[in-house]
């Protein structure tokens, strides 16, 4: 799982964050390095909120989603001693997100998200995520992810 990031395994991935078959999503690449998973991105001028310095709110809500979601499925795989995508698959979707923007993120550098898995009830998982700008946390959010059953429509 370290050398190919989780999403590229998600061959027919459309989300806008996350999906690397959605040609004009945001395309991250989460990697898993020890017992947490790291993305870089780069954001683009037009990812600006208000004042043109800064990531939009709404962006960084979608890359924590999306890197905490993929990191859940991830770590699933693993604790089941599976390779990922491998059938039946696993899948899951967000019940919940709470973030604490602390400070504002700035649009000209690349940011990294940390995410590790932090407790697993049953279907849930819950992980913990950290958007980083220049070494400073900027984000910090708590993002409940739920399994749900393999359904036909991510065969097509």
């Amino acid at each position: 799982m370290d050398q190919i990031a989780i999403q590229d395994y998600m061959e027919k991935n459309q989300c806008w964050g996350c999906g690397s078959s959605n040609e004009h999503g945001l395309h991250l690449k989460s990697y898993f390095l020890g017992d947490e998973s790291v993305c870089t991105w780069k954001s683009r001028e037009y990812h600006m909120a208000g004042p043109k310095h800064f990531l939009n709110g709404g962006i960084i809500a979608t890359i924590i989603d999306c890197h905490s979601i993929c990191t859940a499925i991830a770590d699933a795989y693993k604790r089941e001693g599976r390779e990922l995508n491998t059938e039946p698959f696993i899948w899951y979707v967000t019940a919940s997100l709470k973030i604490d923007y602390l400070r504002p993120t700035p649009i000209s550098e690349s940011i990294v998200l940390r995410a590790r898995v932090k407790e697993i009830k049953g279907r849930k998982t819950v992980v913990d995520c950290s958007l980083f700008s220049k070494d400073k946390e900027c984000v910090r959010a708590e993002v409940v992810a739920v399994r749900v059953p393999t359904v036909d429509w991510y065969r097509e």
